[in-house]
């Protein structure tokens, strides 16, 4: 029997792209040094400046109907036209009951619609948008709403308290001819690697530390870069913009470089510094900061990566419709630049850190 050898990539049976999109961070700021003052009373080499906390007021639902509402008005479509809405996060509100219902019954898509959420850790953002992509590329719907929102926590005192943040972004998929980027492909690349999980009931998630960085994050992201590059006859030097998730600085730094991109490529949507690690949201947030500044015809490479673990990787082309679209709503950094500072004690309150008990 002759071997057949499939392709790696992930392609609807009809063109389908980003339609419209959204960020949102929340505006409270927490220092690492504020962390660090707490902690170890040292500053230095801290993983990043300084992450955004979410509001006494704010969740993931609260934070996705946002980000959702600015890609609804970048794409100027009926809201009741589409037919799934699907958010994917580590800190859904309810262990029980769907955060995409919620959003969905917000922005008024309801009911005619297929709702769910999703979990994979940091990468449960581009699951629900690979998912989305075909969703439309199937005709089963002609517009799918795929959004990754996280309030993520650490263990306080945790190396994870540094990073671990709020916000993410919000992606319309539909035809590409209606389209400001078009997905020219997609691909996964998983296997069990335990580096990071939380059992039921525990109220932070634990790590294994060191083994988060080799055979957890750079291995994955590294292999579904280098699988797509190489599937469609790419090189970094054909992309504009690449963006990989982002746990810290020194991370995506690394992968970056391994994979032969330069620092002018990821810079763009390299934020971990300013607003922290928004798991589910972090690579789509730094998307959505390319987006607000790439011009037609640039090509951008995004690659996740959720602990467990894997990465979901994208190939994109900006269309002329960037142009237009870009204006309708707040940019990324609108959001980053509103920016109000807090200290420890205020962030171990709106984070329900002590326990009234």
């Amino acid at each position: 029997m002759t071997e057949v050898k499939d392709s790696v990539l992930l392609r609807p049976n009809r063109p389908v792209g980003v339609v419209g999109y959204g960020a949102y961070v929340p505006m409270y700021r927490l220092p690492a040094r504020e962390v660090a003052r707490v902690w170890s009373g040292r500053d230095a080499e801290l993983p990043i400046e300084e992450k955004a906390v979410a509001g006494l007021d704010e969740d993931t639902a609260s934070m996705a109907i946002e980000a959702a509402r600015n890609a609804l008005a970048r794409g100027q479509i009926d809201p009741r036209r589409i037919r799934a809405v699907w958010v994917g996060s580590e800190s859904h509100p309810y262990a029980v009951k769907p955060t995409s219902t919620i959003v969905a019954e917000a922005l008024g898509i309801t009911p005619l619609t297929q709702a769910a959420d999703w979990e994979f850790a940091c990468k449960a953002g581009t699951e629900a948008m690979q998912a989305a992509i075909a969703f439309v590329g199937s005709g089963m719907a002609p517009y799918a709403l795929s959004i990754g929102m996280d309030t993520a926590q650490g263990r306080p005192g945790d190396a994870l308290e540094y990073t671990a943040a709020a916000g993410g972004a919000a992606y319309l998929l539909g035809p590409a001819e209606e389209s400001l980027a078009v997905m020219e492909a997609s691909l996964s690349y998983v296997t069990d690697t335990p580096d990071f999980w939380r059992r039921a009931h525990a109220h932070y998630p634990s790590h294994g530390q060191r083994f988060t960085g080799e055979p957890a994050y750079f291995h994955h992201v590294t292999n579904a870069a280098q699988l797509m590059l190489a599937e469609l006859g790419r090189k970094p030097g054909d992309y504009r913009y690449a963006v990989l998730h982002q746990p810290n600085l020194k991370f995506p730094q690394r992968a970056a470089k391994l994979l032969g991109f330069k620092a002018e490529q990821i810079q763009a949507g390299l934020l971990v510094g300013r607003i922290g690690n928004t798991y589910a949201g972090s690579s789509l947030v730094g998307l959505s900061a390319v987006l607000d500044e790439a011009r037609p015809g640039d090509r951008v490479l995004v690659v996740s990566f959720g602990s467990g673990a894997g990465s979901d990787a994208f190939s994109l082309e900006i269309t002329e419709r960037i142009e237009a679209a870009r204006p309708r709503a707040p940019q990324t950094q609108d959001y980053i630049a509103r920016r109000v500072e807090i200290d420890y004690a205020t962030y171990a309150r709106m984070r329900g850190k002590l326990l009234m008990k």
